[in-house]
């Protein structure tokens, strides 16, 4: 299955490469002419390309960066920050450095983000176990918790709240894989969720890293710093102790969650080679691009969903639970809360990750590891051997060395 989604992802990055140079064939005149433009279109580019480019890295040495939450008064300054495409490993970028509150402000604006972020990640995580301890049909949970993130969305779109954006069809068929990896990220740690602890799922996705590694060297031929590989080691290392020592061992969840952090790598890779600095549509913001991508996904997974669980299946689980003693009124309530979080999370992780440097992504994206697996363990009761903590100890270390290394040796 692995080698599934790595040839997909192949497959993936082959046509966005046609589809790139077809959208810049075809685009209006203005637009070509913007492509070309020389200072300006170099400036975007500078701006959102991952340091690890060689054109990032000659734009870092003419632009100095300045001290996080430094004033940048508006005169075009760059900070170094994270990439908005995925948040769970922070891909250091330059970005304009906009004028910002400072102080107690500022210190109480990250302290309100990264927060919610926390508590809305660790209420998921035991929301959505509560679920499919109810209904244990992984691929209707998650395919209803992808449509509930629309109606939140379409809602803001609607009312004018946050502006829509506005894509062409060109513009859509480039995001599709991206929305299809989504899927696959987020119904693969579902089904691992459902098939496993939640502290185990959250051990084995540290794993995306390696698989960003092995794809990138695979499907683009570009490898990264000897450093930045040897912090995959730990990784390895670790999660090859605690599936030794995990006393909740499943191979469905194992592969599940394996395979979920091979598809988010492939969904972070794509979305910056897609992309690749260049701006895509109308009002596609970070926010308004995991939007679209969740809409992409749902339209991906649904019928994918009915042949593996059609409604006979999902009727059997229904009379179980109501059998169980649940009643219709909580089922619903439990699917509805876990997809409005599900969605709501993902919201406000974009919006922290856009407001730190690397290094304080690392250091928080790890606390953040450590919490849910500690919460889950202490409400699920989860058995852990003492092998098996020290080996997802080293594996979570791992991922924040990668974090800091990937920043260190640009």
């Amino acid at each position: 299955m692995v080698r599934v989604i790595a040839a997909l992802f192949c497959v993936a990055r082959a046509s966005a490469w046609q589809l790139g140079a077809l959208s810049v064939r075809h685009a209006p005149l203005g637009l070509r002419t913007a492509h070309h433009a020389g200072p300006t279109a170099a400036a975007l580019s500078a701006r959102r390309t991952p340091l690890g480019v060689r054109t990032a890295a000659r734009a870092s040495a003419a632009v100095p960066a300045v001290p996080l939450g430094a004033d940048g008064g508006g005169g075009g300054e760059l900070i170094e920050t994270c990439d908005t495409t995925d948040v769970e490993f922070c891909e250091p970028v330059l970005a304009e450095a906009a004028p910002a509150a400072s102080g107690l402000p500022r210190l109480i604006k990250l302290a309100t983000l990264f927060g919610l972020w926390y508590a809305l990640n660790v209420a998921y995580n035991i929301g959505n176990k509560l679920v499919l301890t109810a209904l244990p049909i992984p691929w209707t949970a998650a395919t209803v918790e992808l449509f509930f993130g629309l109606p939140y969305v379409l809602l803001l779109w609607g009312t004018g709240l946050r502006k829509t954006p506005k894509l062409s069809f060109a513009d859509v068929r480039k995001l599709a894989s991206q929305g299809f990896f989504l899927a696959a990220t987020h119904v693969g740690g579902v089904i691992s969720f459902g098939a496993g602890a939640i502290s185990f799922t959250h051990v084995l996705k540290a794993t995306e890293p390696v698989w960003s590694a092995l794809l990138l060297a695979v499907c683009y031929k570009e490898f990264l710093p000897l450093p930045v590989y040897f912090s995959l080691v730990p990784i390895i290392g670790g999660v090859g102790l605690a599936s030794l020592k995990e006393l909740s061992f499943s191979w469905l969840s194992f592969t599940a969650a394996v395979l979920s952090a091979v598809a988010s790598a492939a969904k972070a890779i794509l979305s910056k080679k897609v992309l690749d600095g260049k701006p895509l549509g109308e009002n596609l913001t970070p926010a308004n691009m995991f939007g679209v991508l969740t809409i992409l996904g749902f339209l991906f997974i649904l019928p994918v969903s009915l042949a593996l669980e059609g409604p006979a299946t999902i009727r059997t689980a229904f009379e179980a639970a109501l059998a169980a003693g649940y009643t219709k009124a909580r089922l619903f309530k439990l699917l509805s809360v876990s997809g409005f979080l599900y969605y709501i999370y993902n919201e406000v992780a974009f919006l922290a990750l856009s407001e730190v440097a690397p290094v304080t992504h690392a250091v928080t994206n790890t606390v953040k590891r450590v919490v849910i697996i500690i919460v889950s363990i202490l409400v699920f009761r989860t058995p852990l051997s003492p092998l098996g903590a020290l080996g997802s100890a080293m594996a979570i270390m791992g991922a924040a060395a990668y974090s800091l290394a990937k920043g260190k040796y640009k």
